[in-house]
C-alpha cells in the first residue's frame, strides 16, 4: 500500500508518499506559501511522476480541527466533511485549506479512500480541569470548550522521545514544544495529552508568528468601542497582523527577526525575550501539573532549528533540574540526526530536538483507518460479558498484617471470574480527608504494593483527587489512609480505575488489535451507551470480561451496581471502534 500524505500549514503545503510498512518515506516535499488549488495539485502530480512514485492506494490529509465530534482519524464521507466544514470557525486559516485539498484530490484520484486525521484527537482525552472554560452552560452545550491542536506533532514527540530515552511512554512526563509559523505546548503525562496551550481555536497559548497567543478577553470588546472595529477585523488583526511580527515590526520569519536581533534592532529583541519568556511559562506550569517533568524536547521549524531559541527559552529553567549542553545543542541542526539529546550530563531533565515528522503519522493513521475499516465486517459478531467492579484493595503481605494482624493470611470468600483471584472475607475503612468508606473488600492474592480502585463519585465523598490509570500503574497516585481491626495505615495507592477489556491473544487477533491498544465498545442497553478509550489487557490467562466501574455502570443504566467486587450486568457489549498505536500505563491483571 502507498498512501500520499498531504498537510496543508499555515504558511506551507507539505507531502509526501509512504509505505505503512515502512516508516520511511519514499518521497518527502514542501511547496511554500501555497494556494491549495488545482495548481498546487499540478505541481504534487508533478513531483510525483518526476519521483518515479508508484500509483498510490490512498490519501490522508492532515485536518486541524475535528470539533466535538471528530475524535480521530476517520475515512472521509459526506457527514464527516460536514463536520470539518461546521469546525471551520473554530479553526478558519486551517479547515478551509484541508477541506479544499480533500475536495481536489477527490476530483484529481477518483475512487481512492481518502481519510481525515485530525490535530485535536490526540488531545481528546484531556481531563476537564484542563479542557472547560468557566463561561456560561449555554456556551459549552454549543462547543465553547479547549480542544488543542499540534496533536500529529505532539504524538510523535511522545515515540521519538521514548524511544531515544529507551524509557516507556507511560514512564514518562514530557513537555513538548512544537514551535513554528503555529505554535504550541503540550503536557504528556505517562502517554496521555492532559494540557495545552492551544485551546478552542488556534489563537491561545504562544506568540506565534502573526498570531497573538495568550490575550484578556475583555481586549476584543476594548478595541472595538475605542478603534471601531467589528469582530471580522478583530480576529483577522488576532490571526494575521499580532504575535512576532507585531512586537518586531519586521515580520514573522523567526530568522530574520534573530538576525535583525544581532544587529540591535530592538523590536526584534524584544519579539524573542516575550516569545521566549511566554514558552518558558508554560514549561514551568505543566512540570507543576504533571507532579515534575522528566523531558522537554523540541520540534517545528523554529524548535528544530534554531538552537539560539532552544537557549533562550531554556535559561532560567535550572530549578527544574534543567542543564543545557551548548554543542549539543549548536551541532544539532547540521547532525541530520531524526532525534537528539542536548541536555548537560548533570541536567536532571532530559532535552531533546526531534524533527517533525507530521506526514509520516499522517500515513501511519491513514493505514490503521483503513485496516479498520476491513476489520469492521469481522467484529459485528464479537461480544463480550460485562462486569461492574466495585470499590476493593489490594494489600501488601505487609499491609494485611499490619491490619489483620502478625501472620495473618487473606482467607477466601469466593474466587474471581478472572482465574488465581478472590474476593477475601477480610474487608477496610478507606479514609480520606473528608469522608470515608466502610467495608471495602480485599481482593486476593497479595501484590508488591498497595492500590485502592474507587469510582470518581467514591474520590470525591473522600475528600481525595484520585489519578485515573490503569491497575499497576501507581506512580503519583493519592495517598489514604486504610483501618482494620487490628491498626492502621497511611499509604499510597488510590486511583479511579480506567475501564478495560480482558481478553486473550486469540481474542486479540480475532479483533486485530493489541495489548494497551484501545477500543470503543457500545453496550447492548436501552440507553445504547458508547464508552471510549477502553484499555485492552491481553492475557493468554485472562477471561473475555469488560470491567467498568460502578459511576459507569449507573451512567449507562446497568443493573449490578452494587457492593460485591465483581457482579455481572445484565447486559452483553460488542467492539464499534478501535485506536491504533496507543501506548498506555502498563497493569497488573486483576
Amino acid at each position: 500500500m502507498h498512501i500520499l500524505s498531504l498537510n496543508a500549514g499555515s504558511a506551507t503545503l507539505k507531502f509526501g508518499v509512504f509505505d505503512p510498512a515502512s516508516a520511511t518515506p519514499l518521497m518527502e516535499a514542501t511547496i511554500e506559501h501555497p494556494a491549495v488549488d488545482a495548481a498546487a495539485f499540478d505541481e504534487i502530480e508533478r513531483r510525483l511522476r518526476d519521483a518515479g512514485m508508484p500509483a498510490i492506494d490512498a490519501v490522508g490529509h492532515r485536518v486541524a480541527h475535528g470539533g466535538p465530534r471528530l475524535s480521530e482519524a476517520a475515512l472521509v464521507d459526506a457527514d464527516t466533511e460536514r463536520e470539518i466544514d461546521q469546525a471551520a470557525p473554530l479553526a478558519p486559516q486551517h479547515n478551509p485549506v484541508a477541506l479544499a485539498g480533500i475536495r481536489l484530490a477527490r476530483e484529481r484520484w477518483p475512487g481512492l479512500p481518502q481519510v481525515a486525521v485530525f490535530d485535536t484527537a490526540f488531545h481528546a482525552g484531556m481531563p476537564e480541569q484542563a479542557s472547560l472554560y468557566a463561561v456560561p452552560q449555554a456556551w459549552r452545550d454549543a462547543g465553547v470548550r479547549r480542544y488543542g491542536f499540534h496533536g500529529l506533532s505532539h504524538r510523535h514527540v511522545l515515540e521519538a522521545v521514548s524511544g531515544a530515552l529507551e524509557r516507556a511512554p507511560e514512564d514518562l512526563r514530557i513537555v513538548s514544544c512544537h514551535l513554528g509559523n503555529g505554535a504550541s505546548v503540550c503536557a504528556i503525562d505517562r502517554g496521555r495529552s492532559i494540557d495545552t496551550s492551544m485551546g478552542m481555536t488556534a489563537l491561545e497559548g504562544l506568540v506565534m508568528g502573526t498570531r497573538s497567543g495568550d490575550l484578556d478577553p475583555g481586549v476584543p470588546a476594548f478595541v472595538a468601542r475605542t478603534l471601531g472595529l467589528d469582530p471580522a477585523q478583530i480576529e483577522a488583526a488576532l490571526y494575521h497582523d499580532s504575535g512576532l511580527k507585531a512586537l518586531s515590526g519586521i515580520g514573522s520569519d523567526l530568522r530574520e527577526i534573530e538576525a535583525r536581533a544581532r544587529q540591535g534592532h530592538a523590536g526584534a529583541r524584544t519579539a524573542l525575550q516575550v516569545h521566549a519568556y511566554r514558552v518558558r511559562k508554560y514549561i514551568g506550569a505543566y512540570a507543576a501539573a504533571m507532579g515534575g517533568c522528566d523531558a522537554v524536547a523540541f520540534t517545528g521549524g523554529a524548535g528544530e532549528n534554531s538552537a539560539a531559541l532552544r537557549r533562550r527559552i531554556l535559561e532560567g529553567l535550572q530549578f527544574l533540574g534543567v542543564r543545557l549542553d551548548e554543542d549539543r545543542n549548536e551541532s544539532f541542526g547540521a547532525s541530520g540526526a531524526a532525534v537528539a539529546e542536548l541536555q548537560a550530563p548533570r541536567s536532571q531533565v532530559a532535552v531533546l530536538a526531534v524533527r517533525s515528522r507530521e506526514q509520516w503519522v499522517i500515513a501511519r493513521e491513514t493505514a490503521a483507518v483503513l485496516r479498520r475499516a476491513e476489520r469492521a465486517a469481522a467484529r459485528q459478531d464479537f461480544s463480550m460479558p460485562v462486569a461492574i467492579s466495585a470499590h476493593h484493595v489490594h494489600l501488601t503481605q505487609a499491609a494485611v498484617e499490619a491490619l489483620f494482624g502478625t501472620g495473618h493470611a487473606l482467607r477466601v470468600l469466593q474466587p474471581l471470574s478472572q482465574p488465581g483471584f478472590f474476593a477475601a472475607e477480610e474487608t477496610v475503612s478507606v479514609i480520606g480527608e473528608r469522608g470515608r468508606l466502610e467495608r471495602v473488600r480485599v481482593v486476593g492474592p497479595c501484590r508488591a504494593a498497595n492500590q485502592i480502585e474507587v469510582s470518581r463519585t467514591e474520590a470525591i465523598r473522600l475528600g481525595i483527587e484520585a489519578p485515573l490509570r490503569l491497575s499497576g500503574d501507581l506512580a503519583g497516585s493519592a495517598e489514604v489512609t486504610l483501618a482494620g481491626p487490628a491498626g492502621a495505615l497511611r499509604t499510597p495507592g488510590l486511583i479511579v480505575a480506567r475501564r478495560h477489556l480482558h481478553l486473550t491473544s486469540a481474542d486479540a487477533r480475532r479483533l486485530g488489535v493489541q495489548d494497551r491498544g484501545e477500543i470503543e465498545v457500545a453496550l447492548d442497553t436501552p440507553r445504547g451507551t458508547v464508552l471510549r478509550h477502553v484499555a485492552l489487557r491481553v492475557d493468554d490467562g485472562a477471561v473475555l470480561e469488560l470491567h467498568l466501574d460502578t459511576d459507569e455502570a449507573n451512567a449507562a443504566g446497568l443493573r449490578g451496581a452494587g457492593e460485591g467486587v465483581l457482579q455481572s450486568a445484565a447486559c452483553t457489549a460488542r467492539v464499534c471502534g478501535q485506536r491504533d498505536h496507543e501506548n498506555h500505563a502498563s497493569c497488573e491483571t486483576h
